[in-house]
């Protein structure tokens, strides 16, 4: 393990394994830089695979107060320590924030999504208005697990029966303590899981290859989503996984994303 210092002081623990090309992995919520061990496993023979994390969580130091901006620094410092251009893939609310870096100037050379969570039609209920802030009070007094468990229910919409058995498996104590990071991910989503077409124009800067992923178990929603980040981007494709879900197994995954950080320019498109 090691760390790399953002703009504004903070210390972000990153590891690096394997040779080749650099390629960050960008995290989503209630996750550091653990989660990514089996897809860096997987990658680290054909790429110097960096997982980081994310400010907050695990080794990673935090600020007294948060903004979408201090995370995006702390990607650009990663992409520095790793030679100043990278390949990146983010997952989820990851994948979100990778590409609002992306959309800024940061140098991601080409990029890869799985399932940012945005919400652009009516296929599913919006989050609600004040889903924030009921988050941001039981944060406030302590009741670090309600908070996940709000969030795992009204933004992921996971069953209560699923929740539930969450809640008596080992995997709850390391979400309860990654809970004050819920409050990151919901402003790195900001307006966008409203239920609202995306903004035309808004990634017009963000020309890199890119490559944009769902899985074929997961709901409409998702996939619909997926569909519209596909079209808004310039140089973009969509891919479907057969058979995954919002959890796609590195397996699956790792192959696909080998192939497309390494295929020739112009082939990475098709």
């Amino acid at each position: 393990m090691k760390k790399v210092r953002s703009r504004d002081g903070t210390e972000i623990a990153f590891e690096k394994s394997g040779a080749g090309p650099a390629l960050i992995l960008v995290g989503g919520a209630l996750s550091n830089r653990a989660a990514a061990s089996p897809l860096s496993g997987l990658l680290s023979p054909s790429f110097s695979v960096v997982a980081y994390d994310r400010r907050g969580r695990g080794d990673s130091g935090d600020a007294a107060s948060y903004a979408v901006e201090r995370e995006i620094e702390d990607l650009e410092a990663v992409i520095a320590e790793a030679g100043g251009t990278a390949f990146v893939f983010g997952h989820s609310s990851g994948a979100a924030l990778a590409l609002e870096g992306a959309r800024r100037g940061l140098g991601v050379s080409r990029l890869a999504l799985y399932e940012p969570p945005f919400i652009v039609d009516r296929t599913r209920t919006p989050v609600a208005d004040d889903f924030p802030g009921r988050i941001k009070q039981l944060l406030a007094s302590e009741r670090r697990g309600e908070a996940v468990e709000l969030f795992m229910t009204q933004a992921v919409l996971v069953p209560p029966g699923v929740v539930a058995a969450m809640k008596a498996s080992p995997m709850w104590p390391g979400l309860q303590a990654l809970a004050h990071t819920l409050t990151y991910d919901i402003e790195v989503m900001g307006r966008d899981m409203s239920g609202r077409p995306l903004a035309k124009g808004r990634w017009a800067s963000a020309t890199m290859p890119t490559l944009v992923m769902d899985g074929g178990a997961s709901p409409s929603w998702v996939r619909n989503a997926v569909e519209a980040i596909a079209a808004a981007l310039p140089n973009a494709r969509r891919l479907t996984l057969e058979g995954q879900n919002h959890g796609a197994a590195p397996d699956v995954l790792a192959p696909v994303l080998k192939d497309f950080f390494l295929a020739k320019v112009g082939e990475a498109m098709r």
